[in-house]
């Protein structure tokens, strides 16, 4: 493919021999390019802080600084780091080229320089120069197109969570339907609420604050496979329909895992998922005092699982109070939520997001431990 030659192209040539320099910009200029000879590093500071040169050729052996020193700086500053730099010097011996190739210089000609051969190392180099640029150029539109690509991925990744959270929610009544984006909402107020404490702040990243307001959404997936006759039953649930109701959480686990059958990989968000389904109802006091077998999501989760259910209307329960279902939470800190978690929560107390019902709760009323550990939460 034939080099096009971008439109008037500027070459900054510095020497301090004014012949050279006058002999240099003739070459230039027949070429059809345009010459900027300057006479010293000082002034071509200048030159180049005016107008970023497409080449740059450098006489090695200058009074104010050599240019190697001064090549060593241009491939230093981010502005004309990509900019070619082509020595010129009387200089031939083997160990000058490799100290000008070190500097980060494409190339050397030696003096005194034949016509022919100075315009062939332009030509060549610009041609380098600005395939260079094309191919960056490309590479950003690139990446701006798989970024909006990426971008389209994740706003269909939330609507199917939401789809899926929302036809859980449709078969209970409709005061719970504002269940998974309350969970969300208070998950993710939780989590930033921790990431600034001394504990968390290294644990908690942004990323995790992201993805939990996603995640938490699937947290009862598995209620899909519970019968209708345990979902919706009003009252007290017997102790085999509590082992039926428990199983939603092995059923959810089923279904994230289907997500990345066939060779997709369990990425972070997943696994995150993973944690929150099958451990969300986990009590703070079971098994060992590590807690790593109660991940971090699904502590938070479960305990805002809780908040919610207590202050939403459900037909098995009547909606409580912000302050009422507070002081239950806080009366099983260290049984069956996290202490720290619990801490938190009550400082970030106004914030927490709850369903408005529209009629007067009591503050002091007393909630039954049964209705706390309910399942169907």
């Amino acid at each position: 493919m034939e080099f096009k030659r971008v439109e008037k192209d500027n070459i900054l040539l510095i020497d301090d021999v004014t012949s050279n320099l006058i002999t240099l910009s003739e070459i230039i200029r027949n070429e059809g390019y345009i010459a900027r000879p300057v006479k010293s590093v000082e002034y071509a500071m200048r030159a180049v802080d005016a107008e970023l040169p497409s080449i740059i050729l450098l006489d090695v052996t200058m009074p104010d600084m050599n240019g190697y020193d001064y090549c060593r700086i241009l491939k230093k500053d981010i502005r004309t780091r990509n900019v070619p730099v082509i020595f010129i010097s009387g200089l031939t011996s083997a160990k000058d080229r490799i100290k000008g190739f070190e500097c980060g210089a494409v190339d050397f000609i030696t003096k005194p320089f034949e016509n022919l051969e100075v315009l062939m190392r332009i030509n060549t180099h610009l041609k380098e120069y600005h395939m260079q640029k094309n191919l960056y150029v490309r590479n950003q539109k690139l990446n701006i197109l798989v970024s909006k690509q990426l971008q389209q991925l994740e706003t269909e990744r939330i609507n199917l969570i939401t789809c899926l959270a929302n036809l859980c929610e449709n078969r209970d009544i409709p005061e719970s339907f504002h269940h998974s984006d309350n969970i969300a909402a208070n998950s993710k107020l939780i989590a930033m609420g921790l990431s600034l404490t001394p504990k968390y702040e290294k644990v908690i990243t942004n990323s995790f604050v992201d993805m939990i307001e996603i995640a938490a959404r699937l947290h009862d997936v598995g209620k899909l496979a519970v019968p209708d006759k345990v979902l919706l039953k009003k009252g007290k649930l017997g102790s085999k329909e509590i082992e039926q109701m428990n199983r939603h959480c092995e059923e959810g686990l089923k279904v994230v895992e289907s997500l990345y059958v066939n060779g997709a990989g369990l990425n972070i968000f997943l696994r995150m998922a993973q944690d929150i389904v099958l451990y969300h109802h986990k009590r703070w006091d079971e098994g060992d005092h590590s807690r790593k077998d109660f991940p971090l999501p699904a502590r938070i989760v479960g305990i805002c699982d809780v908040f919610d259910a207590l202050t939403a209307q459900r037909l098995y329960k009547k909606p409580y109070s912000k302050k009422a279902a507070l002081k239950a939470i806080k009366a099983q800190s260290g049984k069956m939520f996290d202490p720290d978690l619990v801490d938190i929560m009550m400082r970030l107390e106004r914030r927490l997001v709850t369903t408005e019902h529209g009629m007067k709760l009591d503050d002091d009323e007393y909630i039954p431990e049964w209705q706390i550990n309910d399942p169907r939460r």
